[in-house]
């Protein structure tokens, strides 16, 4: 037994060995052994008790089953052994001991992190939609985001089925010297299982149609159901972070499955709008005009490198829902991206690449996982155009990504050229 292990055990039973240290309980560990005073009081408490020869034996390699008889055994005497009892829970198992719940006392409340520094630069036509006339383009001009953002995840198990997730999230803006940044509480969430149901709950991240309708927080509870083929389902209320849009109400359901190396899937979510616009919001449906969008999404694995993804999209809207100025609207469309690989933030050196081609309609985009292009422009007109990016891991948990755009308004011919990137650390 290490010497650490012997002496935290001895103090977990919490009765000064002196007590026990007259009588000399081994042959073979002599009154000035380090080990001697916690011996004596484990072996007088009756944890340990030697071989039949009176020695202890403390030269020979331990067993696990050894070891979970003396983890029983101080676990009868009231010692807090928890992390012990958690490690030989199978040993202990089969003497009969009941320690299944010790896993979740022991390290109940975890905490981990990210710490991301983000750097953009768009340029290209900028003007705001209700501005636009329909003849004159703005001007040319570009702008540049630097960005750290720090989240600290803490989760703890409620029970075996239910688990708590909190986020607290700092962002820094450092584009200019004002030293501004913002610290929030922004997520906490339940998740779990109702008989054969899958349950979250509260306030965390919704994304829809691999991120091309909707990639950001929502306050909901969302259902699901099955294994190989799944049935989702969702209501609540988007909290978009980017983007102003005023729907106050969100509920959709989904199918998917997958067979070989092919997975399907299709949605319908409804995005509710009793707000309206106005003067401070860039909303783009009219009130009491809901935005209803079918999804239909496919992806290829050609193996375990390459991957073929293509989403179909259509919204509902029409020209009367929509508060543009523009004669005509495309309010259909579809994504498609080939990838390549993939950056394990495990692994040093591994990498990926990939290439996507978005041409997006009206109602099809309300906060997209592309976090940089002019939403404010595209939302009443819908997109076209490209991404190439790739992402890098530099060492453990430490992973380099970059993007570039160039997306296109649909109907005014507007263009947004942006490079995006980020160093991303988890701890």
């Amino acid at each position: 037994m290490k010497k650490s292990l012997v002496l935290a055990m001895a103090m977990a039973l919490g009765v000064t060995a002196s007590a026990y240290a007259a009588n000399n309980p081994f042959s073979d560990v002599p009154a000035g052994h380090w080990a001697y005073d916690s011996l004596a009081k484990l072996a007088a408490a009756g944890v340990i008790d030697g071989y039949g020869d009176s020695t202890f034996g403390g030269d020979k390699l331990m067993t696990r089953y050894e070891m979970a008889q003396i983890t029983a055994k101080a676990m009868a005497k009231g010692a807090n052994v928890d992390k012990l009892a958690a490690e030989f829970a199978d040993e202990l198992d089969n003497l009969g001991v009941r320690v299944a719940n010790l896993e979740k006392k022991a390290d109940n409340v975890k905490i981990s992190g990210q710490i991301r520094y983000e750097y953009g630069h768009r340029s290209g036509d900028f003007v705001h939609p209700y501005n636009y006339n329909g003849v004159a383009k703005a001007a040319k001009d570009s702008v540049a985001k630097h960005r750290l953002r720090s989240r600290l995840y803490i989760s703890g198990k409620i029970n075996e089925d239910w688990s708590y997730t909190g986020r607290l999230e700092n962002n820094q803006d450092l584009s200019n010297n004002a030293g501004d940044e913002k610290t929030y509480f922004n997520q906490a969430w339940v998740d779990g299982k109702l008989g054969g149901l899958k349950v979250v709950a509260g306030k965390t991240d919704l994304t829809l149609a691999n991120g091309n309708i909707y990639d950001d927080t929502a306050e909901y509870i969302g259902l699901s159901y099955g294994k190989d083929v799944k049935v989702n389902a969702y209501y609540g209320k988007p909290i978009t972070t980017e983007y102003n849009y005023n729907y106050d109400e969100i509920l959709g359901i989904s199918l998917s499955g997958k067979a070989g190396k092919l997975s399907l899937s299709a949605g319908y979510d409804i995005f509710k709008n009793s707000l309206g616009v106005s003067s401070a919001t860039t909303c783009y449906t009219k009130e009491d005009e809901d935005n209803a969008i079918w999804n239909i999404n496919a992806s290829y694995a050609f193996d375990k490198n390459v991957k073929l993804n293509a989403t179909y999209l259509n919204s509902n809207l029409d020209q009367g829902d929509i508060a543009t100025t523009f004669n005509d609207v495309d309010t259909d469309g579809y994504v498609i991206g080939l990838a390549y690989k993939g950056a394990n933030r495990n692994k040093v050196g591994s990498w990926g690449a990939w290439a996507t081609y978005y041409d997006q309609g009206v109602g099809t985009v309300v906060a997209h996982t592309m976090k940089t292009g002019d939403w404010d422009l595209f939302a009443t007109e819908g997109y076209k155009g490209y991404d190439l990016g790739a992402n890098y891991t530099l060492a453990k948990n430490m992973v380099y990504n970059i993007d570039y755009y160039e997306l296109e308004g649909k109907e005014s011919g507007l263009k947004n050229k942006v490079l995006w990137s980020r160093l991303q650390i988890n701890f």
